[in-house]
């Protein structure tokens, strides 16, 4: 670079003397490293010190720069990282012995009953919303995870899925389920709570079970070896047609009053063991993972924050972690009966369980009266409507 603004700077005039001179340079120094006191003290002298005061400011910075901030810009190992990992091995045993000794006094005796409350809650929750979901239309979209209660989708143009290749697109509507409503969460089931952490070697070394179960389990609600048997006999109830046309008309409000208040206890009850036993998830897709800390199976797969080995960002996970609460569009009685777009800052929202067990007749506690609206207005469809025509 020196040499290219030699010749740039000896090219300027055409005097056959300078050109001698940037002759002579360039045969003197070629292959050669530049220093200050190479040149003489001509017009060129006061570029080529700057060139190399800039050079050796530059280097001085970045050094004060790796002095100042410790070992963190540096690229070589050293000494400061090299005691640090002597430290870290020699209080290592001291740690594996302090995780061993935390997880002896677990389960927690007065958190048991917490435990057991969660999986009746969780039991009743499932076989309610069973009940109202062959009653209840609930419809998904197609290429998103879109969600509405009702007979006919709404016409708000929220779809964001990479396959239509467009944001802000009209849903495609099919049948939902169970899943679509209440979302499956799975974790790692650990056989204790004070073994190692799993490697992505290990990953299919070990089950999966829906992370409420995993938690209850290290509560102590649940025996370890009984859990995966539990999960099979609980998750998916079975209720038969006849059943539910035994059922009278006026009996479906306490249904939904049911599934609401299994709903709250619930998330009430998780609130509380949260507080009490470790649990992680992944800042950017969601993970979970309920111990003292996360696993190491690289799976993490958004693609905007994902490292080179896809390896998780865990941190301290809630109860919406756990159950999430899948907020949908609700229609309410002063809605029109098919939800358009231009009316979207009238609407309200609510999560999926509380919208279907509001229209099964069941009271809404107050608390979701903020996103629900219940006594707002309504978007005049009419006169936009007119407004149109003319």
């Amino acid at each position: 670079m020196i040499y290219a603004n030699l010749q740039v700077l000896c090219s300027r005039r055409c005097d056959p003397l300078r050109r001698r001179r940037s002759e002579n340079i360039r045969r003197r120094f070629s292959g050669k490293h530049l220093s200050v006191h190479d040149f003489s003290s001509d017009r060129l002298t006061l570029s080529i010190r700057l060139l190399f005061v800039m050079a050796n400011w530059r280097q001085k910075l970045w050094r004060n720069l790796i002095s100042f901030q410790g070992a963190a810009y540096s690229t070589t190992p050293s000494r400061i990282n090299k005691a640090k990992l002597n430290d870290l091995r020699r209080i290592r045993p001291m740690i594996q012995r302090r995780i061993e000794n935390r997880a002896k006094e677990y389960p927690i005796r007065d958190i048991v009953p917490v435990a057991e409350e969660i999986l009746k809650a969780r039991k009743n929750l499932l076989s309610n919303v069973t009940v109202l979901l062959k009653l209840f239309p609930v419809l998904t979209c197609k290429f998103c995870s879109e969600v509405f209660v009702g007979k006919e989708g709404h016409l708000i143009q929220t779809c964001r899925s990479y396959i239509r290749r467009g944001n802000n697109r009209l849903h495609e509507w099919v049948p939902g389920s169970i899943n679509d409503v209440l979302v499956p969460v799975e974790s790692f089931h650990l056989r204790s709570m004070s073994q190692g952490v799993i490697r992505h070697q290990q990953r299919f070394d070990y089950d999966r079970v829906p992370a409420i179960l995993e938690l209850c389990c290290q509560a102590g609600a649940i025996h370890p070896e009984e859990i995966l048997q539990y999960s099979k006999s609980h998750d998916y109830p079975q209720i038969s047609d006849e059943e539910i046309r035994s059922i009278p008309t006026e009996d479906l409000k306490y249904v939904g009053a049911n599934a609401l208040m299994a709903w709250e206890k619930l998330r009430a009850g998780l609130k509380k063991l949260l507080l009490v036993y470790p649990s992680k998830v992944c800042k950017h897709c969601k993970e979970v993972h309920v111990g003292l800390s996360g696993h190491k199976a690289r799976l993490c797969g958004v693609f905007k924050y994902e490292s080179f080995r896809g390896t998780h960002y865990w941190e301290k996970a809630g109860v919406n972690d756990l159950v999430p609460e899948k907020v949908v569009w609700h229609r309410r009685p002063q809605d029109p009966v098919v939800l358009v777009d231009e009316g979207r800052s009238y609407y309200g929202h609510a999560p999926a369980v509380v919208s279907l067990c509001s229209h099964a007749g069941a009271v809404v506690p107050t608390h979701y009266a903020c996103e629900m609206k219940p006594q707002g207005l309504s978007f005049p469809f009419t006169n936009s409507v007119c407004n149109l025509e003319a």
